[in-house]
């Protein structure tokens, strides 16, 4: 990998942007398991640099988090999500597309997995943002769907959000299929996506019968 920093004097603002983003590519190829000192090697800094900006290997791990995860989080989604003025399948496509255009890429599904195999707690701070913001929301909706209570009549179950994850899970391991094992798969992600969409929505109305 290279990705050493041009080392032309820079505002400490385009700097700090630069480790950034050089940490995302050595994260996204080594884990968080990868060594400063490592880091900076490749950067074409000295440590000490780094250390200007960054002052612990953790609060760099942490603004990569917040980089490639948390402001990818867009709050218009769960609006869209909500707007009973178009159909479910509509809006749970079109979200899908929008979602992974903005997350299913190479770093962000390879830190990703680094960082859950190694039970980073950010990464599970991710996971409940996506439950409450993105999961949840698709339930209550489904709900409506399927003309079934309310969620302040009947809250939504456990077994409810598992089932919006197995749909979630699904489209998110045509990403792994791609980025990890770099394998073959289709490239009309829109087709995938309203083929599984179709099948959830189908199946579970017909399940209520």
């Amino acid at each position: 990998m290279n990705a050493k920093i041009n080392n032309r004097r820079l505002s400490p603002e385009d700097r700090e942007q630069q480790i950034l983003e050089g940490a995302i590519r050595f994260f996204a190829e080594k884990g968080f398991s990868g060594q400063t000192r490592e880091l900076a090697l490749q950067l074409g800094i000295t440590q000490p640099l780094l250390y200007r900006y960054f002052p612990t290997k953790r609060s760099l791990i942490e603004r990569v988090f917040e980089e490639v995860y948390i402001n990818k989080l867009d709050p218009a989604w769960s609006a869209a999500l909500t707007d009973r003025s178009q159909s479910l399948h509509k809006r749970l496509c079109a979200f899908y597309c929008n979602y992974s255009e903005a997350t299913y890429r190479n770093e962000w599904i390879r830190i990703y997995m680094f960082s859950a195999l190694m039970e980073e707690p950010l990464n599970k701070h991710y996971i409940g943002l996506v439950e409450e913001q993105i999961l949840m929301p698709i339930c209550i909706e489904l709900r409506d769907y399927c003309g079934l209570p309310t969620k302040d009549i009947s809250p939504i179950s456990q077994v409810e959000l598992d089932h919006i994850w197995v749909m979630h899970g699904g489209l998110f391991y045509h990403a792994i299929r791609k980025h990890i094992y770099r394998s073959r798969v289709s490239t009309n992600f829109e087709e995938i996506v309203s083929r599984a969409v179709s099948t959830m929505l189908e199946g579970t109305k017909a399940a209520q019968l």
